[in-house]
């Protein structure tokens, strides 16, 4: 019998997969027909799958992914393809998976709702896979940013528990959420600093807006995101809370660190009295669906636009709501403590107003002083007319799509592309020195300034994807091919003087080529 088993080693039948000597958790599947992964992807709509040039090459994944395969039991599906495998060739070349370079042994593709979403390209990682699969639109967790390798990242309370009871040096601990505006401002300075001190101090961050981590937000007074605490030996001593510093004054603070300054405690806006209606998580829905009209103004109280805005909101609040013939209302939700809302309504800047008649979320035009509160109120269903968006406006701006982002850009031997969003302060003092720049090369074939509005749903997997954190985000593409992330001035002439050096290469390696001709 030994020596049967031998010979049929030795002759290289190959064996079922039962018999295959890596081990798989049972709850990867393994595919090797396409019309298996076919009606796969037509059942599950969250599927990672591993593509391996040979089951060796795909042995330290395939221990990884069924630690994923676990945790996601029930929200996503891992497969696995061995494109060495005879019967899995046609599979792999038919899905348009290239393991053919040397240094390529596997590909990780992601499936949603039946199709080809992206390839992953996240950290390959316990922790990022799992986060993927639960939230395969969501953005990359803060530990994936190269530039934060100096934070400490934790994750869960006895890990927190743990680096405050070993910890020697001083200790500040940003709590954050990750959908958080504020967080994503301060999180690059944040990390170039724990860089700038590390030996000497520590820079750590916890994401504890999911509902496990009430404790510590009760005890360390986590009443708004981001709260950073400082830490001497693992005593907490007091918050640090000048959440619009730059790494360099992180760094200074550190040098020095003090308790905050007491100030005179601000009158919550809702405890000012007023005509406004002021709303919480708990009232919000029923009050707009006992009122057939309702301008909503979501405000942070550290807001300086907030502060300007609302004496103009209080008087039209007063006017309307004095008025007998008027069924329109005024009212404000404080999105620093009633975060379910913020998050419901993806409200990133504020003031941001929103609309709703007869309960109805409608489109609301920029509205900032009370008289233009007043006439909207009284004809909502006629805005007067927007100005139009950088996209309506005849440029030289080429405002791309996710479905014609590359065949574009594959065309163009330069290309700087703006990622943005429309209500970006930073993006709109962008936007005339960009469109100007433009206007400079739009002779020139082989140069095009393009733009991605990210916040449109049909850019939100592209812009995600070509690692867009902030807006704007400008990038540099040779043909099709990611170059660089351009950092310099967002000026006409830093944008222009960026595409000029290139251009100027290109006739230098033109010249050079007709000296050795």
């Amino acid at each position: 019998m030994a020596r049967a088993w031998g010979l049929l080693l030795a002759i290289g039948v190959v064996l079922p997969v039962w018999l295959s000597s890596t081990k798989v958790s049972s709850l990867i599947e393994r595919i090797s027909d396409p019309k298996d992964l076919k009606k796969l992807l037509r059942t599950r709509n969250n599927v990672l799958v591993l593509y391996s040039k040979s089951e060796a090459a795909a042995e330290s994944h395939l221990k990884l992914l069924s630690t994923v395969a676990q945790a996601v039991k029930g929200q996503g599906t891992i497969c696995w393809v061995d494109c060495g495998d005879t019967e899995s060739r046609k599979l792999c070349k038919k899905m348009k998976v290239d393991l053919s370079p040397k240094d390529k042994k596997i590909e990780l593709f992601h499936y949603q709702d039946g199709a080809f979403h992206m390839e992953y390209d996240r950290a390959v990682t316990l922790k990022s896979i799992v986060a993927f699969l639960k939230d395969p639109k969501g953005p990359p967790l803060w530990e994936e940013d190269p530039g934060a390798k100096d934070v400490v990242h934790i994750d869960n309370e006895k890990d927190f528990r743990r680096l405050l009871k070993k910890e020697e040096k001083p200790l500040l601990m940003m709590f954050y959420a990750p959908w958080c505006s504020m967080c994503k401002r301060i999180m690059p300075h944040f990390q170039k600093a724990a860089t700038q001190v590390r030996g000497h101090f520590v820079l750590a961050g916890m994401n504890v807006y999911p509902s496990e981590f009430e404790n510590i937000k009760e005890e360390y007074n986590v009443r708004g995101y981001p709260t950073i605490c400082y830490f001497e030996k693992g005593r907490f001593l007091f918050q640090y809370e000048n959440y619009a510093s730059t790494a360099e004054d992180i760094v200074e603070w550190l040098k020095n660190p003090q308790p905050p300054q007491p100030q005179v405690p601000e009158t919550p806006w809702a405890d000012e009295g007023g005509s406004v209606y002021h709303l919480t998580d708990e009232d919000f829905d029923q009050f707009v669906k006992d009122h057939s009209s309702v301008l909503v103004m979501f405000h942070a109280p550290w807001c300086g636009h907030c502060k300007k805005m609302k004496p103009e909101f209080e008087g039209a609040a007063e006017v309307l709501h004095g008025d007998a013939d008027s069924s329109g209302v005024l009212a404000a939700v404080d999105a620093t403590v009633n975060e379910a809302l913020a998050e419901r309504f993806h409200i990133s800047a504020f003031p941001t107003l929103k609309y709703f008649k007869n309960g109805e979320q409608q489109a609301v035009p920029a509205l900032r002083t009370k008289k233009k509160f007043i006439e909207w109120m009284h004809n909502p269903e006629a805005p007067p007319p927007p100005e139009p968006t950088w996209e309506e406006q005849q440029t030289s701006v080429l405002h791309l799509m996710g479905d014609n982002f590359r065949d574009t850009l594959k065309k163009k031997k330069h290309t700087l592309v703006m990622f943005y969003a429309p209500w970006c302060p930073h993006c709109k003092k962008a936007i005339p020195h960009f469109t100007a720049t433009a206007d400079a090369f739009k002779d020139d074939r082989k140069i095009a300034c393009a733009a991605i509005d990210c916040v449109k749903d049909k850019n939100q997997d592209l812009c995600q994807q070509e690692a867009v954190k902030a807006y704007p985000t400008f990038h540099y593409y040779h043909y099709g091919k990611l170059v660089e992330k351009y950092e310099s001035d967002r000026t006409e002439l830093g944008f222009t003087s960026f595409i000029r050096t290139l251009r100027e290469g290109d006739l230098k390696r033109l010249e050079k080529r007709r000296e050795e001709l």
